[in-house]
């Protein structure tokens, strides 16, 4: 190629870039929305903790949100371990991955036609049309942006196998496409999108499989183009169309050869689908023939695909979440029928002279099969997203058709190309407008809401989003508005239910609790929280047996198994809830709590040196949890190791100023420690001031505290003073070892000694 071709598409590139960087950027500054991502990143713990071994190998091992797609999950692990949660360098990512998605699809095209224009009007439509803002702006759509980049890059590495072939290139195109597999099933059609392109532009089908008995129709055309070239450049000097580096291919395969050669890409696509659909299946993700009809099913699909093509030319209306449809009326599937099979029709009959219609037209309808709903996922009619690879066969028959209208009459080029210029110029300005509506939750779903009718979904998505605002009022009217058009929307219940629980009002959660249940028996999250609202308001029996049928569904529910130890331990069977709790820690290593509540319990049946342990994983997790250096320092203090109880008990008191209990024990070790270098009792006697002073003087240890913090700096008499009010107080609550004790104390400060600790003891 010569220079100026190279610096002509090394201009269109950047500048293709450019525009969808531009178009693009205000998701810069954008949340995370309460749809999916939550899951995705905000509140999964696999992807806020980076990219780590256990988390890779969880990513190839989990079926959440009903996809196996480990390298979506690596990929967001990535982002975390480079940027924490910071929203606006997750949405870097999906931006930058849609830009090499729109510049290598222009390349590739260009490499497979010679033809620049059209190549650059498809990859330019795919980069700004606003349908594909879903796809971009979203966070948890990462699988697309990144899948796509595998589809492409299929493309890419198919295009080398054809020209110069070799194993080495075919083995690149099987590795190059699996690992788009795991990035997102929605490659699955891409071999059948291998054969389309071997017929054009690619002109590898025999004539005998073609549809005439002449030269490929592709070939045809790519050499008339080569010849139209060279005449132009031979006529007015440079062409401003650049060559692509080398000529479609001119070997030709019969069908058959075609089919066999692409036979791996077939099985992987195979089993992709049938671990999509196990995965799907054991999620619940899959909804059931008995709730969607065959008959709804096949309708939707047929009025979608027209649907799909409208809003590709007029988009307006456009929503995250299109609700499905309880009826549709059946003139409209037999309409979109019709328009579908009358479009199929015209470009088989005009195959020959223009196969670019074929080959975009049967692109538009298969790689929409898996997503068409007649496996029905979710609850929605259509979405924007499923778009994001299937217009690119509308874009092309769009950019080939107007390329030969514009040689056929070519005083019309500069109009059409100012056309196109206008054409792209208003995707632009569309999807800037568009976007607008991705900043938050919040206006995510008003949009939603604005254009649809009857969206109980986006009601309850728009509540989820107010409540994480501390708007609860506002959140449970939309809960309730949901449950109006849909009485058996479980999420709605179980959402209004959360909501009224954090207000107090647990009767009311506890019936829409159990209204979920009735509507979906194995609602594990609705039988998780039940139980901790039973538990919560003494009924511990209920509450067991909830947090057990949750971990029938779902044995590796770690809360779950969390939980249940806590019910347990209420009803006295420490050992039970000993093991659940560990059992939690199986699954969860992290789990903060677990490791707490555990050690608390080891350390109360004389397994200290254990207990220790499960603090120490507890502050290695959290190093602020002030309840957990609470606790250990209490074992240490039992265990006399006083230098280690001082140092927890103060960084308790540091990480919670207002600890009544921690501030207290630290005081007394500061004041009765053994060891002459660990007392200190100027610090002891105001730290015990500040216990009691919390309590209100009314608890009769913290003021013997305070009675030996001041015996510890030689003010007997204060000392005296403030333990015969201790020993009161502690008779007068029935307390009689606790004023034994104090009484001890009381005769050694008459006698002008302090109190120093000889043994361990737990106060």
């Amino acid at each position: 190629m010569q220079v100026s071709g190279r610096v002509t598409i090394a201009v269109v590139c950047t500048s293709l870039a450019a525009v969808t960087i531009a178009a693009y950027s205000p998701v810069l500054r954008y949340d995370f929305v309460e749809l999916d991502d939550g899951a995705y990143v905000v509140e999964n713990h696999h992807v806020r903790r980076g990219l780590t071994l256990d988390g890779v190998k969880w990513a190839f091992s989990t079926g959440k949100m009903g996809n196996w797609h480990p390298l979506t999950w690596i990929s967001l692990m990535l982002d975390s371990e480079l940027f924490g949660l910071d929203a606006g360098l997750f949405h870097l990512t999906n931006l930058l991955l849609h830009t090499a998605n729109a510049v290598l699809l222009l390349l590739v095209l260009w490499a497979m036609t010679g033809r620049l224009w059209p190549s650059a009007f498809v990859a330019a439509a795919f980069a700004l049309h606003p349908l594909h803002i879903e796809s971009v702006a979203w966070i948890a759509e990462r699988k697309d942006v990144l899948s796509t980049l595998f589809w492409v890059l299929t493309m890419a590495a198919y295009v080398g196998y054809v020209r110069r072939g070799g194993v080495g290139r075919y083995v690149l195109v099987v590795l190059v496409f699996a690992l788009g597999l795991t990035a997102k099933p929605m490659l699955v059609t891409l071999p059948f999108v291998l054969l389309l392109l071997d017929w054009w532009p690619l002109g590898r089908v025999a004539a005998e499989a073609a549809v005439s008995s002449q030269q490929s129709a592709a070939g045809e055309e790519a050499e008339r183009h080569t010849l139209r070239r060279q005449r132009q450049k031979a006529q007015s000097g440079p062409s401003s169309v650049v060559c692509p580096p080398s000529s479609p291919a001119k070997g030709r395969l019969p069908l058959l050869s075609l089919v066999i050669e692409k036979l791996p890409l077939f099985v992987l696509a195979a089993a992709s689908c049938v671990v999509t659909y196990i995965t799907q299946q054991v999620s619940g993700a899959v909804i059931a023939m008995e709730r969607v009809p065959l008959g709804l099913r096949l309708s939707n699909a047929l009025v979608s695909y027209v649907i799909y093509i409208d809003r590709m030319i007029r988009p307006a209306g456009l929503a995250v979440l299109y609700p499905l449809l309880e009826y549709i009326p059946p003139w409209q599937p037999a309409l979109a029928f019709a328009l579908l099979a009358a479009a199929t029709a015209a470009v088989i009959l005009t195959a020959r002279r223009r196969p670019y219609l074929a080959v975009g037209w049967l692109w538009y309808l298969g790689t929409l099969v898996p997503v068409i709903g007649l496996v029905q996922v979710g609850s929605q009619a259509l979405a924007d997203r499923y778009t994001y690879i299937p217009l690119t066969g509308l874009f092309i028959i769009a950019a080939w058709s107007a390329g030969d209208f514009c040689l056929q009459r070519r005083s019309l080029k500069p109009v059409a190309g100012a056309a196109a210029v206008l054409l792209l110029a208003a995707m632009f300005a569309c999807t800037r407008n568009q976007i607008r509506h991705w900043e938050n939750g919040v206006t995510l779903a008003r949009r939603a809401l604005k254009v649809t009718r009857d969206n109980y979904a986006m009601l309850n998505i728009l509540g989820n989003a107010l409540a994480k605002r501390d708007r609860q009022d506002e959140a449970i009217r939309h809960y309730r508005r949901a449950i109006q058009i849909n009485p058996n929307y479980k999420e709605a219940h179980f959402n209004l239910a959360l909501e009224l629980s954090k207000m107090g009002r647990q009767d009311e959660a506890i019936s829409h609790w159990r209204r979920a249940l009735l509507i979906e028996p194995n609602f594990v999250e609705a039988h998780y929280m039940l139980g901790i609202t039973l538990a919560e308001t003494g009924r511990a029996d209920e509450a067991l047996s909830h947090y057990r049928r949750a971990l029938q569904i779902k044995p590796d529910y770690a809360e779950a198994h969390y939980n249940l130890g806590n019910a347990l331990l209420i009803k006295g069977r420490q050992e039970e809830a000993i093991s659940h709790w560990r059992r939690a820690l199986q699954i969860k290593p992290e789990f903060a709590k677990a490791h707490n509540n555990l050690a608390i319990s080891l350390a109360a049946t004389g397994r200290q040196d254990e207990a220790i342990r499960h603090f120490r994983r507890v502050l290695q997790i959290d190093p602020d949890y002030a309840e957990a250096h609470y606790k250990v320092a209490g074992i240490f203090e039992a265990m006399g190791r006083q230098d280690e109880a001082i140092s927890h008990y103060r960084l308790a008191v540091q990480l919670q100023p207002e600890h009544p209990a921690a501030i207290n024990n630290l005081a007394w070790n500061l004041a009765t420690a053994p060891d002459p270098a660990l007392r200190d009792p100027a610090e002891a006697l105001s730290l015990a001031r500040r216990a009691c002073e919390l309590t209100g003087h009314g608890k009769p240890e913290f003021l013997d505290t305070l009675a030996a913090a001041f015996a510890a700096g030689g003010r007997f008499d204060e000392a005296e003073k403030t333990a015969e009010k201790a020993e009161k107080l502690a008779e007068a609550a029935g307390s009689e070892a606790l004023a034994r004790e104090i009484r001890n104390h009381l005769e050694m400060f008459k006698k002008g000694r302090s109190y120093i600790e000889k043994a361990p003891g737990d106060r």
